[in-house]
């Protein structure tokens, strides 16, 4: 079991990390301008899902065996990128289809947001770093069970990080809301949410290493 100091001190250090928009927050807010709250907050359950995929990786051993092999990260790493530019090209393609109901896409499709959302979460590469570099500096080893100590750690992260994204969602989906109010106005957002999505997309591919 994890000792409740190390657990109080990663959730402190969970919430600091979570403040500072990073890749997960700008793919939820790119999503949300794109399709309204309803699907940022859908999308924000997927990442949380595929994250989730990831912890337990880890929690098995597998996860340090992507970080430190160059090809196998190199491979998450594009592949979760190429999926965020296309994702964005669809947004920016559809952006015409979506004026006349608001969030029409989140009912019509709410499975389908989930598990795009949980594609982006398994195969964000920086959260593979995060969970193989962090994780083990707060587990007990004295106390055995690593891999529960390590699943359970990286819950209580997830648990954070989707109260944090669903706030983002929330919040750019009322935005987009106002936008709304003009047609022409909540094409144009929902285009400027692809152009986000497509320019996280690149910059995942071009910049950062397995290090």
């Amino acid at each position: 079991m994890v000792p409740l100091s190390n657990l109080l001190a990663f959730s402190l250090a969970s919430v600091v990390l979570i403040a500072v928009p990073g890749p997960s927050v700008l793919f939820v807010i790119g999503r949300s301008l794109a399709l309204g709250w309803k699907g940022g907050v859908l999308t924000v359950l997927g990442n949380a899902t595929g994250q989730l995929v990831q912890v337990a990786a880890v929690a098995l051993g597998l996860g340090i065996v992507v970080a430190q092999s160059v090809i196998l990260f190199s491979v998450v790493k594009f592949a979760g990128a190429a999926y965020l530019v296309y994702l964005g090209i669809q947004a920016i393609r559809h952006r015409h289809s979506r004026i006349e109901a608001e969030n029409q896409p989140a009912h019509a499709r709410p499975w389908r947001l989930v598990g795009e959302g949980a594609v982006v979460g398994a195969t964000n590469p920086k959260s593979v770093v995060f969970f193989v570099a962090v994780l083990p500096q707060f587990v007990d080893y004295a106390s055995g069970a690593i891999p529960f100590q390590l699943g359970l750690l990286g819950s209580v992260f997830l648990v954070i990080a989707l109260v944090s994204d669903s706030m983002w969602a929330i919040a750019a989906g009322t935005a987009r809301q106002w936008f709304a109010r003009s047609p022409r106005r909540v094409s144009a957002v929902e285009a400027t949410g692809g152009a986000l999505m497509i320019g996280l997309g690149g910059t995942l591919a071009l910049t950062g290493s397995k290090s």
